[in-house]
C-alpha cells in the first residue's frame, strides 16, 4: 500500500491516512488535557480525567450544599444527597462519556485503513478520499467549533433547556421556584453555571463528533466505490462498517443513565410513575438508533446499484454456464471417456449457485440485527432498576426468570 499523509490529526504530527482515523484525538480541549498531563496522543490516563472532571463538577456541590444546610435535610423538598438526577449525571453519565472516547478511538481508528485494504476506493478517487479525511480533521480540530459549542451550551442548554424543561418544579437544594423565576442557591449557581455547562459541553461535543463521522461517510459515499456484489459479507465489502456501531455502546449507556436520573427525580419527588414515560423512553431509544445507524444509510444507493448490477451479471454468467452444462451432460455432449462422477463441473455449478445466492441476498445497509439489539439493550439497561418502583424486587425477578426460562 502506498504511504500517504494527510493533515495533522491532533497537532502532534502528520496523520498517516492508511493507518489510523480518530474522531476524538483533536480539538482545543484535547490539547488542554495534554498540556495538563491528563491525556496523551493515545487517550490514556482516562481514569485521571474521569476523577478530576467528576470532582470538579460534583465536589463543590457537596461542599456548598453542606454549608447551606441542604445536604440531607433542611427546608427543601429535594436535598443534595437525595437528588439522584444530579448524581447519575455527574458520577455515572459523565464518566461514561469520557470513557467512551477511548473506546471509540480504539475501535474505529482502522476504518480508513480497511477502505484502502479492501480496494474500495479507486485510484482515480484517492484525492477525493484524502480530501474527505482532511476535512474531517479540520472540523474536529476547529477552535471556533468548540467556542460555538460553549456559547450554545450557555445560551440554549442552560437558559432554555435546563431552566424550563429539566429543572424540578419544586424546592430543591439548587433552586427555589418563585413568581419571577427560580432563585438559585450558592450550590445552584455552581450547578447552573459550571457543572451543568461542563457536562452539556461534553455531551454536545459527542454530537458534534458524530456529525463529523456522518459527514465523512457521506463524502465517501459520493465516491463511486469498487463494491464486489459477491463478497461474502453480503455488503459488497462494506461489512466492516456495521462493526463500528459497537464502538458507541458506552455512549448509549450514558444516554440511558441520563434518562434514568431524569425519570427518577420525577418518580420520587413529583409522584410520577414509570409507565408515564413510555414515550420518552421510546424516543431515547429511537434517537440513539438514528444517531448510530443513520450515518451508515448513506451507502444504501450504491449497495442497491451494486446488487442490481451483480444480479444482472451473475444471471448472465449463470445462464451461460448452465446451458453449457446442460449441453455437455444432459444432451450427450460430454466426451465418452470423461467420467461424470467426480466431475469438477458439478462442484462449479454448486459454487456458482452459492455465489448467486450471496448476490441475491445482499443487504442494502451496513446494519446488523445484533448491532441494533446491542444499542437498544445498552440504552435500556440503566432504566431497568426503575422497574422496582412499580413492583417488589422478588416479583420482578420472578417475571424475568419466567421470560428467560
Amino acid at each position: 500500500m502506498k504511504s500517504r499523509t494527510s493533515e495533522p490529526s491532533d497537532g502532534l504530527g502528520p496523520f498517516p491516512a492508511g493507518q489510523d482515523f480518530s474522531l476524538v484525538l483533536g480539538g482545543p480541549l484535547f490539547q488542554l488535557l495534554i498540556r495538563a498531563h491528563l491525556a496523551d496522543d493515545t487517550l490514556m490516563l482516562v481514569r485521571q480525567r474521569i476523577i478530576l472532571i467528576s470532582l470538579l463538577v460534583w465536589l463543590p456541590l457537596l461542599v456548598l450544599s453542606t454549608l447551606e444546610g441542604q445536604l440531607l435535610g433542611g427546608s427543601v423538598t429535594v436535598p443534595f444527597l437525595l437528588d439522584m438526577e444530579a448524581h447519575v449525571r455527574f458520577l455515572v453519565a459523565m464518566p461514561l462519556l469520557i470513557a467512551a472516547e477511548l473506546v471509540v478511538h480504539r475501535r474505529m481508528r482502522s476504518v480508513v485503513k480497511v477502505f484502502l485494504e479492501r480496494h474500495l476506493i479507486p485510484e482515480s478517487a484517492m484525492t477525493r478520499f484524502d480530501a474527505a479525511i482532511a476535512s474531517a480533521f479540520r472540523l474536529r480540530n476547529s477552535v471556533s467549533a468548540e467556542v460555538l459549542l460553549v456559547a450554545f451550551v450557555y445560551l440554549v442548554g442552560i437558559l432554555i433547556v435546563w431552566q424550563h424543561y429539566i429543572a424540578l418544579d419544586t424546592v430543591t437544594w439548587y433552586a427555589t421556584p418563585s413568581v419571577d423565576g427560580s432563585e438559585l442557591s450558592l450550590a445552584g449557581m455552581w450547578y447552573g453555571y459550571v457543572s451543568l455547562p461542563i457536562f452539556q459541553f461534553l455531551l454536545c461535543r459527542w454530537y458534534f463528533r458524530l456529525f463529523i463521522w456522518a459527514r465523512f461517510l457521506w463524502q465517501v459515499s459520493r465516491i463511486e466505490l469498487s463494491l464486489v456484489p459477491s463478497h461474502p459479507d453480503r455488503l459488497g465489502g462494506l461489512g466492516f462498517l456495521s462493526n463500528t456501531a459497537h464502538a458507541f455502546a458506552l455512549l448509549a449507556v450514558a444516554h440511558g443513565a441520563l434518562l434514568t436520573g431524569h425519570l427518577a427525580g420525577r418518580i420520587f419527588y413529583l409522584g410520577a410513575t414509570l409507565t408515564e414515560f413510555k414515550v420518552e423512553i421510546a424516543a431515547t431509544v429511537i434517537f440513539l438508533l438514528c444517531l448510530v445507524f443513520g450515518p451508515l444509510l448513506v451507502f444504501t444507493p450504491q449497495l442497491a446499484q451494486a446488487k442490481r448490477t451483480g444480479r444482472s451479471e451473475f444471471g448472465t454468467l449463470a445462464e451461460r454456464y448452465v446451458r453449457e452444462f446442460d449441453t455437455k451432460w444432459l444432451r450427450g455432449g460430454a466426451p465418452a471417456d470423461e467420467p461424470f462422477v467426480g466431475s469438477a463441473d458439478i462442484q462449479s455449478l454448486a459454487d456458482l449457485g452459492n455465489s448467486y445466492e450471496v448476490v441475491r441476498s445482499m443487504r442494502l445497509a451496513p446494519v446488523t440485527r445484533d448491532a441494533i439489539l446491542q444499542i437498544v439493550v445498552a440504552t435500556l439497561a440503566p432504566i431497568v432498576p426503575l422497574a422496582l418502583t412499580m413492583m417488589p424486587l422478588e416479583e420482578l425477578l420472578k417475571m424475568l426468570v419466567g421470560v428467560v426460562f
